[in-house]
């Protein structure tokens, strides 16, 4: 019987969720890391897929899967993104994609799995669920919002460069952050 129970509760979860597709021109996906030890550069990625299915009636994400365009990303200096895009960062042409996979969620934290470079670690983001509300043309739109620092190094991004002071040109923490705005699906 109690397997049976859970069976209903897992099923029904799913039954009651529904797609959200990324409303691109309302949602964004920006990185800052320090330079110089002194200064902060900002970047964003452009291009990016994302699977998102959420239950609207227990306010539960379900299911928050992406892929992001490494060639998409954009730090407002053209030599600086193809530094970025080369083998001592990104290399995008071996590994075109940063993979992200929703684990878990809880009121405030999410906990997903973070691929870039080949390399796959679980991380621990500052998770806002906005919520649903509907917009003036009818669309149901969910908003969500995630941040977290990871180093740089544990992903194999490790090209750096010693300045006189002894600190670094690239500091190894940055920071991601994630908003989206979605519009279900009908």
């Amino acid at each position: 019987m109690k397997k049976l129970l859970l069976a209903v509760l897992v099923l029904s979860s799913s039954v009651f969720a529904a797609p959200f597709q990324v409303d691109t021109a309302h949602s964004k996906i920006t990185f800052k890391v320090k330079h110089l030890a002194i200064s902060n550069v900002y970047g964003s990625f452009a291009k990016y897929d994302a699977n998102i299915e959420y239950d609207v009636n227990s306010k539960k994400l379900n299911t928050l899967t992406a892929d992001v365009d490494v060639n998409s990303v954009d730090t407002d200096n053209v030599k600086r993104d193809g530094h970025l895009k080369s083998a001592d960062f990104f290399d995008a042409k071996q590994f075109p994609k940063i993979a992200f996979k929703l684990i878990s969620t809880s009121d405030d934290e999410a906990i997903a799995e973070l691929t870039i470079k080949g390399i796959t670690k679980k991380v621990t983001f500052d998770y806002e669920n906005n919520g649903v509300i509907k917009d003036p043309w009818g669309n149901t739109k969910l908003g969500l919002s995630l941040e977290t620092k990871i180093s740089r190094k544990a992903f194999g991004l490790t090209w750096n460069k010693v300045l006189e002071t002894g600190s670094f040109v690239v500091g190894d923490k940055i920071t991601i952050n994630v908003d989206i705005e979605a519009k279900k699906i009908n």
